[in-house]
């Protein structure tokens, strides 16, 4: 964190110099003046910025367009960090940039949005939002729910139109490459120095326009380690049932970026304390306790963080795995249900108390197929896993998923210790044993059975 406050402290010094040339030392000036930034009075260069953005940008501005990067990727190049993306925000249309643009294809019905290909690097670009208060909202460009949450929004508008409909103020910041300023019509700038995460216009209302604007409050907060703005964070509670609104695709990718991006335990931590979590893992929080120290909140943990360490190293992840941690309890007290509620044996019982886990969560999140059979599949092997004797532990080790059951064991082993401690010994053992040895273990385990069965 000092690291960061300290990046901060170097890389914003010319820039509040700048904006105390501008306007003195009132702060409340800034938020009602459009403020223009010099090359010489910020951090970014043109050598940090995708080419192919540049190209974009070059070619929008050659045909009499305004073209300019905007959002994340100028929040994080001004932070010294590298972006995921680069945006861009024009006056053209999304027809009209297609017919520029030969690699480009037009996506999207609630955002109509220009996406030009090159390779594998995507660069999007979005026209001017305009005001809804002076348009009239036809059903072809523009439409609200009753609770007022945007299902469409086509309206298009100018530059200054489109700084305010964004988001933070950090995302409203516009690079001109044709004279290497920025443009800064909200206080972005100053936010960003501060360490604040503050949404343009009324809170309560952008809530309600997009309920995933909650999630990603909380989600930069994280990321960044920054702060939000008091009367950001204060509606997030009363409105988080909005979250009960938005598709269940579109949740998924959320909980991706929310939890599989670096910071995964930190924006858990902000997700439980304002009441987002229970919207969407609603399962996972009714088995919850007060004094947060339940089997399931330590796999939580032990998951997030471990899930983190991974990200933040290069190293490979799953979503599957994750999810399979989360639900693993809630699964078992489901399988517990089922048991007493049918009369079904323990093996039957946990196979439709799968069904019933996966069922009810995808209908909140959707998770893809494609993560629900490894979930199964890791789910599963917890039981067999346990089986070891004759052939058993040779087959299972064969098995494409018997890594991933047997992380899983391991991290269950440190929470609920005891016989599970010495099953994952084993398992750790006999997975790097030479195969004679993975022989003598299987014997010795066959003799340690025959001795108890004798007792």
């Amino acid at each position: 964190m000092f690291n960061q406050n300290f990046l901060r402290c170097t890389i914003f010094k010319q820039v509040s110099r700048f904006y105390r040339k501008m306007f003195g030392h009132n702060d409340k000036n800034l938020e009602s003046h459009y403020v223009s930034i010099p090359r010489n009075a910020h951090n970014i260069s043109r050598k940090d910025i995708s080419e192919n953005a540049l190209k974009v940008l070059h070619r929008l501005n050659k045909q009499g367009y305004e073209a300019y990067l905007v959002g994340g990727c100028i929040r994080d190049l001004l932070l010294g960090k590298k972006p995921k993306d680069f945006d861009i925000a024009t006056n053209a249309t999304p027809e009209q940039v297609q017919k520029i643009f030969r690699n480009c294809r037009l996506v999207g019905r609630r955002f109509r949005l220009a996406h030009i290909m090159f390779g594998k690097e995507i660069i999007e670009v979005a026209t001017f939002r305009g005001d809804h208060d002076n348009q009239m909202e036809q059903n072809n460009i523009s439409k609200r729910s009753q609770s007022g949450m945007l299902l469409r929004d086509n309206v298009y508008g100018t530059i200054e139109q489109d700084a305010i409909r964004r988001d933070f103020t950090m995302n409203a910041l516009y690079y001109n490459v044709k004279d290497f300023t920025i443009r800064d019509y909200c206080g972005g700038l100053k936010d960003l120095q501060n360490g604040i995460i503050r949404l343009i216009g009324d809170p309560q209302t952008r809530y309600r326009e997009d309920p995933v604007r909650m999630l990603r409050t909380v989600r930069f907060a994280a990321k960044l380690g920054m702060e939000i703005d008091p009367a950001t964070a204060d509606p997030i509670k009363k409105q988080a049932s909005l979250l009960k609104n938005i598709p269940s695709a579109r949740l998924f990718d959320e909980s991706l970026k929310l939890l599989q991006t670096g910071n995964g335990y930190a924006t858990y931590l902000l997700l439980k304390k304002y009441n987002l979590f229970e919207q969407l893992f609603p399962l996972i929080e009714r088995l919850m306790t007060t004094n947060q120290n339940s089997y399931l909140e330590k796999i939580i943990e032990k998951v997030l963080k471990n899930t983190d360490y991974r990200i933040n190293h290069n190293k490979r992840i799953n979503p599957a795995f994750l999810f399979a941690a989360f639900f693993w309890y809630p699964l078992m007290e489901q399988t517990q249900v089922t048991c007493i509620e049918s009369g079904l044996q323990f093996h039957d019982a946990f196979s439709i108390a799968i069904n019933d886990i996966l069922s009810e969560q995808c209908r909140v999140i959707a998770i893809p197929k494609r993560f629900t059979s490894v979930m199964g599949d890791i789910w599963r092997l917890q039981l067999r896993l346990k089986k070891r004797e004759g052939k058993r532990a040779f087959a299972l080790l064969e098995n494409p998923k018997f890594r991933a059951a047997y992380d899983l064991l391991e991290m269950r082993a440190s929470i609920e210790k005891g016989e599970l401690l010495e099953l994952a010994k084993w398992w750790d053992e006999f997975q790097f044993a030479s195969p004679e040895k993975r022989i003598t273990l299987v014997k010795q385990l066959s003799k340690t059975y025959k001795r108890r069965s004798k007792r």
